[in-house]
């Protein structure tokens, strides 16, 4: 079968439950946090700009950008984009995801090995992960172990970058919760709020990367490295 029980039952329905809480739970923890205003009224950045002027970055340009929770630092322009609902909100949420987005250009700027290594794998997967899934549903549909072998080579830098992600992102949130009390942003009482949603945020990429593993466990079955099954 080119899709079979086994893949539905423990691939395709498990990562959609947990992706789909994950998500729940960012957007249910954002939203209610970004009613919640912070008493020094920094708008979300502002909070970046302080953290990283704190910590002796003036080379990363802050700049609004469009689209629901779409803040990224991109090491390689030096440019930290926050969406609207953070850019210019005062609220606890938005200082969070600002000063979480501050974290990684702090991660760069001290030379936190894992961003690094993320950075230099992006290319290799941007170009990777498309061409993975066609080699794997070619090397099942057609019966060709090559096809399918190469497709499970090309999986698994996704998964590869999926796990450096994981301590990158946690990270940036240690950073982010510890540095926006120690800065003076918010007060010590309005941390619990940060600590939420940043905390549900980093659930999406533990999600992603357990979805993205047992995928590549199930083509491993499939080919016959893991289990012994190979069609």
């Amino acid at each position: 079968m080119f899709f079979d029980l086994n893949y539905i039952l423990i691939v395709l329905i498990p990562g959609l439950i947990m992706s789909g809480i994950a998500s729940m739970l960012v957007k249910s923890a954002f939203s209610k946090y970004s009613q919640i205003g912070t008493r020094r009224g920094y708008t979300g950045a502002q909070a970046a700009k302080i953290l990283m002027d704190n910590a002796g970055i003036h080379d990363v340009q802050i700049v609004p950008t469009h689209g629901f929770l779409s803040d990224h630092y991109n090491p390689s322009t030096k440019t930290l984009a926050l969406s609207e609902q953070v850019y210019g909100s005062q609220s606890v949420a938005a200082i969070g995801v600002a000063c979480h987005e501050a974290g990684h250009a702090v991660q760069h700027a001290s030379g936190y090995v894992p961003l690094g290594l993320r950075s230099a794998i992006v290319p290799v997967v941007s170009f990777g992960a498309p061409l993975s899934n066609t080699l794997l549903m070619l090397g099942l549909f057609l019966h060709m172990q090559p096809l399918l072998l190469l497709g499970i080579i090309a999986f698994s830098l996704v998964v590869v970058f999926q796990l450096i992600t994981l301590p990158v992102e946690f990270n940036a949130s240690s950073r982010a919760k510890r540095l926006c009390v120690e800065a003076g942003i918010i007060d010590a009482d309005e941390r619990v709020g940060v600590d939420r949603v940043l905390n549900a945020a980093a659930l999406t990429y533990v999600a992603a990367f357990v979805s993205s593993l047992f995928t590549l466990l199930y083509y491993l079955h499939r080919a016959g490295l893991l289990g012994g099954r190979r069609d």
